[in-house]
């Protein structure tokens, strides 16, 4: 079995533990693009079988969140599952509807983001959380990062929580613009809830839970490698130049560079590369 399997993650658990299900159901090495912490649900791609060549083209896609934003308590991993370090006053007048609209669309465009100290990214050979984890200082680089869209869709006043929408770029911390958002509204907040709902073109609509994982249900949600590609142009080859294909001898062909999908007899082979007019095997199934 070789492909994609988008999996609608429940809260609770691990990437890992979805990749250790899928791993056991199906016998095939399992990977995925991009963890979702343990208290984030949504769409997890998972890369199945050969599928797991295909993700150096997977792995910088733009990601779609729904996010539930609590106002006035700090905590101190940016999440529900820190503790509280400091709480404050919400102002009722800042959550006005054209007043919240106004201060999510300041967010819109490239930027540069602080990213939590509870995150993986290493700094001198540690990753933040474990200088965290310690009580350590550790200068944190800022990192670009780009919100395309942002749209409140809910605000509820008693219990001080917005929920909004944002399109945004790989690397893209939400605790951090959840934290980054209230400090705007004059005030300080947290990342309550957070749902995935797109990464790149895969959606939610496309998901399967992992309570109905099973042999079954994933071969008929796999997404095939020739699916996944199913918008390139193809090649066909034929006997010969196949078997040199498949040797890693380089093709000439007259074609602008890019990725191709290889045929031979109609039947799906693999991706190509053709570079300086050369065809050069890049994934066979």
């Amino acid at each position: 079995m070789n492909g994609v399997l988008i999996v609608n993650k429940s809260k609770g658990y691990t990437s890992h533990d979805i990749v250790a299900k899928v791993k056991r159901i199906t016998g095939e090495k399992v990977g995925h693009t991009g963890t979702l912490d343990p208290l984030a649900t949504g769409v997890l791609p998972l890369l199945i079988g050969k599928g797991t060549l295909c993700s150096k083209y997977l792995m910088n896609h733009d990601k779609t969140y729904i996010v539930l934003l609590k106002l006035g308590i700090k905590k101190s991993t940016g999440d529900e599952e820190g503790e509280i370090l400091e709480e404050g006053n919400v102002d009722e007048k800042l959550l006005n509807e054209e007043c919240v609209k106004a201060v999510l669309e300041s967010f819109l465009g490239e930027q540069m983001q602080i990213p939590p100290i509870y995150s993986a990214i290493k700094v001198k050979g540690k990753k933040l959380y474990e200088y965290a984890r310690k009580g350590q200082e550790v200068e944190i680089e800022p990192r670009k990062i780009t919100i395309y869209n942002i749209k409140l869709l809910k605000i509820n006043k008693e219990r001080r929580e917005l929920q909004f929408e944002v399109s945004c770029s790989k690397g893209t911390y939400i605790r951090s613009l959840c934290e980054d958002i209230a400090k705007k509204m004059g005030t300080i907040g947290y990342m309550k809830e957070l749902q995935r709902t797109k990464v790149g073109a895969f959606s939610i609509e496309q998901a399967i839970l992992i309570e109905d994982l099973n042999e079954q249900t994933i071969e008929e949600h796999v997404i095939t490698i020739e699916d996944l590609f199913k918008d390139l142009e193809m090649i066909e080859l034929n006997e010969k130049k196949l078997q040199l294909f498949l040797n890693g001898v380089k093709l000439t062909f007259n074609l602008k560079e890019g990725i191709y999908k290889i045929y031979h007899n109609q039947q799906f082979i693999g991706i190509g590369i053709v570079k300086d007019h050369l065809l050069k095997r890049d994934i066979v199934i």
